[in-house]
């Protein structure tokens, strides 16, 4: 444990602790009450073995791909309740690195071979070669619960939440997932220093670090999938097969909420989200797309929601 303004907190190493797949039949290897803040730590999404220019792609085992530290079990969490999960601050490594070739990403068929590029962090910027840098955006690649029925892999992203590359999920913001399962099995990894929306080609600056997370539940109240609460307003995102159908799906999700919260009839809602909601892309590169849909916090303001 370490301490917080005076607090303990309890911390989870990624040595030894880390799952491949989110699953039910995980062993926790943490347990927490709702209410705790702790600290986990993680391995970088290529389980930190590129780490120096001479260690070779490879040599890269592709089964240690996206590795999350976990799970938590949360003890007050039980099936069809909400996990709420506030992200509070972010602690990266000095150094990231980047990874594209042939098969990954938008432009995977015109590479002819794969190739790396480590970058080094300094005074709050990425280092990418000379001539440029770029300011730290952190984020969490990598961030879920167990699925009700099979087990995902953690490079997969769905309704539990998973690798949903989602710049939104970074410092101050409010991630909300569904439980399926008593204890919610909380796991997560796959920290990013900068990727852009899309993480087009299949990688981000990949980077190991870790995060100070609260963990609340909210009781008896059931999402179908995750939300994010941030400084710009509420984000519900969505993982389909296609992006046309994560936006679509993104978008009713939204229009949805606003009709149940307010005295706005179905078609006002919709017509004030596409008057002002913001339809965006998270990643197009995992074996499902994922989307999102931004109501706008002036909205929220107006009409006095609160996410639950």
């Amino acid at each position: 444990m370490k301490m917080k303004a005076g607090i303990l907190v309890k911390k989870l190493s990624a040595k030894d602790n880390t799952i491949f797949e989110m699953s039910k039949n995980h062993k926790p290897v943490l347990y927490v009450d709702s209410g705790e803040t702790i600290e986990v730590e993680t391995m970088d999404a290529l389980s930190n073995q590129i780490l120096v220019e001479e260690d070779t792609i490879v040599a890269i085992d592709w089964n240690q791909i996206n590795p999350a530290t976990g799970p938590i079990f949360v003890n007050q969490a039980e099936k069809g309740d909400t996990l709420k999960v506030t992200i509070e601050k972010i602690n990266i490594d000095s150094q990231g690195v980047l990874l594209t070739g042939p098969n990954l990403g938008m432009l995977g068929d015109e590479f002819n071979e794969m190739t790396k590029k480590i970058v080094q962090i300094q005074d709050g910027q990425v280092v990418f070669n000379d001539r440029l840098s770029f300011p730290l955006t952190k984020m969490i690649g990598v961030i879920g619960v167990a699925p009700e029925h099979s087990d995902i892999p953690c490079g997969t992203p769905e309704s539990h939440g998973g690798n949903m590359d989602t710049t939104i999920i970074k410092e101050g913001s409010v991630l909300y997932l569904p439980v399926f399962v008593d204890g919610a099995l909380l796991a997560l990894g796959d920290f990013h220093g900068a990727m852009g929306d899309g993480e087009i080609c299949g990688t981000g600056v990949e980077i190991a670090g870790s995060a100070v997370l609260k963990i609340e539940v909210v009781k008896g109240q059931a999402i179908e999938h995750p939300r994010v609460k941030y400084e710009e307003g509420l984000s519900f995102i969505v993982s389909k097969e296609t992006l046309d159908e994560a936006v679509k799906e993104a978008t009713k999700q939204a229009v949805h909420f606003l009709e149940r919260n307010t005295d706005l009839s179905l078609e006002e809602a919709a017509m004030l989200m596409s008057a002002v909601g913001q339809a965006q892309i998270s990643q197009v590169v995992d074996p499902l797309m994922t989307a999102r849909f931004l109501i706008p916090q002036f909205v929220l303001d107006a009409y006095q929601i609160k996410v639950f």
